[in-house]
């Protein structure tokens, strides 16, 4: 009888064990090791990554940005001699004391983050 119990106990066991993965995976975003979870607009990655130096208004006035030598996005003269290429490596590689975002983002998206980039030249 004590057996029959401690079997029934571990079934039972592994039976929620079992519950709790699929509600946890049910729950859990898609990583870029699985399934690719939809790329976020450049917008969301500014914001999200890039305001705390180069500020909301990308002038990289911010207090962080000041620490760092954050680049103004929104002087003419970089934005005339920078070419998207140099942009989009910069954000991948990483620059100075910029950290790399290539592992992070997708192509997609580092694309979308250099046209937000170049938003700043109006």
């Amino acid at each position: 009888m004590r057996k029959n119990v401690f079997a029934k106990g571990i079934v039972l066991a592994a039976v929620f064990a079992a519950a709790i993965a699929v509600v946890i995976s049910a729950h859990t975003p898609p990583t870029r090791s699985g399934l690719q979870a939809p790329p976020k607009s450049g917008g969301e990655i500014y914001e999200k990554e890039c305001a705390k130096c180069h500020g909301k208004d990308g002038r990289g006035k911010s207090f962080r940005g000041k620490m760092v030598h954050a680049q103004d996005f929104t002087d003419p003269n970089w934005q005339s001699q920078t070419s998207n290429d140099q942009i989009a490596k910069s954000i991948a590689d990483g620059k100075d004391k910029m950290p790399s975002y290539g592992k992070k983002l997708s192509t997609e998206e580092i694309r979308s983050l250099v046209e937000v980039v170049r938003g700043f030249k109006d």
